[in-house]
């Protein structure tokens, strides 16, 4: 997801080191911080794969600043990224975030729309954080008033991002599918 959200941010505008960390700590980083020994090396391995360009600029203080800017392989490289998503970056909330936070750049609506529909797709299977007998359980029936209030709220949460996603998916692809509806025993 690093490597998303640089070229993400970058495919905005030009940014150095430090102003591109706090755009990435801001999306993410109160559940996955970078550090500056993830971030360096990945803006590296960018450069060196000719995704990104870098210059050098007087800074505020005495030391310079590395400008990075996003390259036409690295627009190449954001779009097929955006275009075909892992299944860890739909199934994940944070990564999928990420993802959201950088789909506008992705051109074509129907292609936005195919990305939210797997994942309205994924959010539809019946799932939980708990099992009993290979089922699913629901929060009726957790144990413990702490797994009942887990589940409410992944409940709540879920039925408003696939209400979201089917509103989003009708908007970018007039006429097509929005998706599975609700599965029994999960609301829509």
């Amino acid at each position: 997801m690093l490597e998303l959200s640089i070229l993400g941010f970058l495919a905005q505008e030009p940014l150095h080191g430090y102003e591109l960390k706090e755009r990435i700590k801001a999306l993410s980083g109160h559940v996955r911080p970078v550090s500056d020994g993830a971030l360096y090396p990945a803006i590296a391995r960018l450069v060196a794969g000719g995704k990104l360009d870098q210059h050098t600029e007087p800074g505020s203080g005495a030391a310079p600043r590395r400008v990075l800017s996003l390259t036409e392989d690295g627009r190449a490289a954001l779009l097929d990224h955006l275009r075909d998503p892992k299944q860890g970056e739909i199934t994940d909330q944070v990564r999928f975030n990420t993802l959201l936070a950088f789909l506008r750049h992705l051109p074509d609506p129907v292609e936005q729309a195919a990305v939210l529909r797997r994942r309205l797709d994924f959010l539809t299977t019946p799932a939980s954080f708990f099992y009993k007998d290979g089922e699913p359980v629901r929060a009726e029936d957790a144990d413990d008033l702490f797994r009942q209030g887990m589940l409410r709220v992944a409940r709540a949460t879920g039925k408003a991002e696939r209400a979201w996603l089917r509103e989003a998916i009708a908007e970018l692809d007039p006429g097509a599918d929005p998706g599975p509806a609700a599965t029994p025993g999960q609301p829509s």
